[in-house]
């Protein structure tokens, strides 16, 4: 069979790009979203009730919002429309209404209208179409990119509920491809060629988690390598490298360059160092690394090595891993830097850490000792007669909103395990603490 053959050959509609020849067919078929597609996921429930509600799908390019849309189309006995936000005006929304009535009076059936990139429709647009979401003559699709909150008109958001897909994963893509290869109905494998684990690895990282992108390049590299090659021929990583104009960075993500690398990230960070701090993140990046294992590892600095020298450092590695997953990929990725290099700038504090190791190894030596009585609760009067909650002061009813008073067990109420540093924040910090043991300390002598 030579290439033309093979195009046009009756297994599907072979001259259609590869990504539209493997898009799944069924729930079982879909990779990657299966908090919706498994068993008690909101699209198996509504798909197994026949009970569609309206939905605007919300997630990154490849990740399956249009396949599950046809996959609901082919398993629903409702009525399915579908229209490109892109190509079609008010005029063709009334249209689609025009249709569903005469659906509905005719056949008592209802209509699935499924809008591909809802978020290219502007408010007049989308108000053509509210009112009959809201009477339930249309059951509304979505599939959008950008975010419902800010794309669609809050009487219509109201009126439907988001769905989040996720950005697919490496491994998740990989997966993908290599039943692209298998396949001999769809895919690739009557093709005869072979692709090295490696090319496709470098497929799946240029790819950034678009599946849709990966599949397509795939199927060029394949095509072209046999047609120079022939049958029984391979891919290789330099081929595949050739292709894409882009070298694959060296990086193992389970062996010692991706510890070797985070390792470096980590400890420029803790060093002060911005410019380091950048470069091994970018390095990371490039070799397909997890932007949210990169963002875990800045909350770990956050509070590991900044602390309480600056308590705004955890915040802002928190909110960086909020906004990749907000903004995606491209953009999201400077939210990283940023979080990167105010972690770098911030001043550094382990005080926080090493008090806490301290405290843990004091309960493992000492056990479980009881709690004073003064500071328990005593919510009966069993426990009030037993003493619990006698004498505990009430620390707002004193000046400064401090007044002396013993929290720890009687075993070890003179020990003390965090000592602030005297940079950042903790300058304050520590003044305060000094001020609140003098008055304790004065306490102690007048008794």
């Amino acid at each position: 069979m030579d290439l033309f053959e093979y195009r046009n050959a009756e297994h599907g509609n072979l001259n259609a790009p590869l990504a539209e020849r493997m898009r799944p067919r069924t729930l079982a078929e879909v990779f990657g979203q299966e908090h919706l597609t498994g068993a008690g996921g909101l699209i198996a429930s509504a798909l197994a009730t026949d009970h569609i509600f309206p939905m605007i799908m919300w997630g990154p390019p490849g990740c399956g919002k249009t396949t599950l849309a046809s996959i609901i189309a082919s398993e629903t006995k409702c009525r399915f429309i579908k229209i490109s936000a892109v190509l079609s005006g008010v005029k063709d929304v009334r249209a689609v209404i025009e249709e569903a009535k005469k659906e509905r009076n005719l056949k008592g059936r209802k209509t699935v209208l499924f809008v591909d990139e809802i978020h290219r429709f502007n408010k007049a647009q989308q108000d053509a179409f509210l009112y009959h979401v809201e009477s339930g003559l249309i059951t509304l699709l979505g599939a959008t990119t950008e975010n419902p909150s800010f794309e669609v008109i809050p009487a219509l958001l109201s009126r439907v509920r988001v769905v989040t897909l996720k950005s697919l994963t490496p491994e998740t893509i990989f997966n993908v491809l290599k039943r692209a290869m298998e396949d001999k109905d769809r895919g690739l494998a009557r093709m005869e060629v072979a692709v090295d684990d490696e090319a496709l690895d470098h497929l799946v990282r240029m790819a950034d988690g678009d599946v849709r992108t990966a599949l397509n390049t795939l199927e060029i590299l394949v095509e072209q390598k046999r047609m120079e090659a022939g049958k029984g021929c391979r891919v290789t990583l330099a081929e595949a490298e050739a292709l894409l104009e882009r070298k694959a960075v060296r990086y193992d993500k389970g062996g010692d360059e991706h510890y070797n690398l985070i390792s470096a990230f980590h400890k420029s960070l803790r060093g002060s160092d911005p410019d380091a701090a950048l470069y091994w993140m970018v390095r990371m990046l490039k070799a397909g690394e997890d932007p949210f294992y990169i963002a875990r590892r800045m909350v770990a600095v956050a509070t590991e090595d900044v602390g309480m020298a600056d308590p705004a450092a955890l915040s802002m590695a928190l909110h960086a891993m909020e906004a990749y997953k907000f903004l995606g990929a491209a953009e999201g990725e400077r939210a990283l830097a940023q979080a990167a290099v105010y972690l770098a700038t911030a001043p550094k504090s382990n005080s926080v850490y090493t008090a806490l190791a301290a405290v843990r190894e004091e309960v493992d030596k000492g056990g479980s000792l009881p709690v004073p009585k003064h500071i328990r609760n005593a919510p009966t009067q069993l426990m009030k007669n037993l003493g619990y909650k006698e004498g505990y002061r009430y620390a707002h009813d004193y000046p400064g909103g401090f007044v002396p008073q013993q929290y720890l067990p009687d075993e070890i109420s003179d020990k003390s395990w965090y000592t602030p540093t005297d940079r950042g924040y903790e300058s304050v910090v520590g003044p305060r603490l000094a001020s609140w043991k003098e008055i304790i300390s004065r306490t102690k002598k007048k008794r």
